[in-house]
């Protein structure tokens, strides 16, 4: 305690003591008198310049451990983004844009679309992008892709649907972009009934009503391209579309359209064109059996399946049906004939894609993208395409 009885001073102030501390050496003469305020100037310096203890130096810290790899592998940066022995003749990267009018800017269709979700026992992506070709001739993407959701909860009813608009039909890409809104806007008006026809498992019905639904949804269309004298006989655009019930306890998938594309189904690491074939005439419709030796159920309508007019072009393209039941660590692809066209006939692409989407995991939006962009030599044309993992 000091004489006014105050506690001792803080380890801080340890320096006060020391200059008046009786028994510390002088801080030395000085050549002006010798003042308070250079007593305190002298030993601020000498406090200053009193080596400090050395601190003992922290232990090093253990090695962090690193993280695993993802369960979804990952292309290295240096991996080529085509297959095949060489790469292809385009620029991987767009180049030219298309032409703009002033007066219709709500015209323009952006070079790539990405979009995805997750419901029920499904995660879901989506993609369509421009092809290599109109990307060099600055021609705008002709594929069209729009994803909805109709409805809440496990009751909701989730719409996918692409369109490929004809070379040989002006305005191609508007033609294609309608088709999906039409078919959005037919769909949502009738997807509770479209929803409890799924649970239920009422394939026939769904199938005579999806064909009026489409026809109807697509009426205007036609017209609209022959009075624009569209070539002979060609269909304004290619419509595929898929349904997917919210509801994790139903695993039907729907599938339906008109013209060119593709519909597979990777399992077990093995790809498997389950696209629905016409009949030989080309204008009937097959009577599929109930359920395949995979367990798909292909119920038809009988009665509705009757030539005649298609959906969207000339009587030789049947409207397309398929209800196929999923199983646990299927993935279910649906595209357009850009990439339709070479996973058929490219086994490094089916190889390649097949290693990325097996194991169960889905890739994210990104990555996804990287792999439905792998080009392959002699394909140039817009890729829309459309994958669904079940957990």
């Amino acid at each position: 305690m000091s004489q006014q009885g105050a506690s001792p001073a803080r380890q801080d102030d340890d320096w006060w003591g020391e200059l008046y501390d009786g028994a510390a050496p002088d801080t030395g003469p000085t050549q002006a008198p010798d003042s308070l305020d250079d007593r305190f100037a002298s030993a601020r310096n000498a406090v200053t310049e009193r080596p400090r203890p050395q601190q003992p130096s922290p232990p090093p810290e253990p090695p962090r451990p690193r993280p695993p790899l993802p369960d979804h592998p990952v292309a290295p940066a240096d991996t080529p983004d085509y297959v095949g022995s060489g790469p292809p003749t385009y620029d991987p990267e767009p180049t030219a844009l298309p032409p703009a009018d002033p007066d219709a800017p709500h015209e323009l269709v952006p070079d790539t679309v990405l979009d995805g979700a997750r419901y029920g026992a499904c995660t879901l992506r989506a993609v369509s992008l421009r092809g290599d070709s109109a990307r060099y001739r600055g021609e705008p993407r002709r594929d069209a892709l729009l994803v909805a959701r109709f409805g809440t909860g496990e009751q909701a009813l989730v719409l996918v649907v692409m369109a490929a608009g004809a070379r040989a039909v002006p305005g191609a890409h508007l033609a294609a972009a309608e088709a999906c809104r039409e078919i959005a806007r037919a769909v949502g008006r009738s997807h509770e009934r479209l929803a409890q026809d799924i649970r239920a498992a009422r394939h026939g019905d769904l199938k005579s009503g999806l064909r009026r639904l489409a026809d109807r949804g697509l009426g205007r269309l036609r017209a609209g391209a022959a009075g624009q004298d569209a070539a002979a006989g060609a269909a304004p655009v290619s419509l595929r579309c898929l349904l997917l019930p919210a509801d994790p306890e139903c695993r039907v998938r729907v599938f339906f359209g008109v013209g060119d594309g593709g519909l597979f189904r990777l399992r077990d690491g093995a790809w498997q064109d389950i696209e629905p074939r016409p009949t030989a005439d080309g204008a009937a419709f097959g009577v599929p059996p109930a359920r395949t030796p995979d367990g798909d159920r292909l119920a038809s309508n009988p009665g509705a399946a009757r030539p005649g007019r298609s959906v969207a072009g000339p009587p030789s393209e049947p409207f397309r049906f398929r209800a196929s039941v999923a199983r646990p660590g299927d993935v279910l692809v649906l595209c357009t004939a850009g990439l339709a066209d070479p996973l058929r006939e490219e086994d490094a692409l089916r190889a390649r894609l097949a290693r990325r989407w097996s194991g169960g995991t889905p890739p994210g939006l990104a990555a996804f993208l990287a792999d439905a962009r792998v080009r392959v030599k002699g394909y140039a044309d817009d890729r829309t395409a459309a994958a669904v993992w079940e957990a």
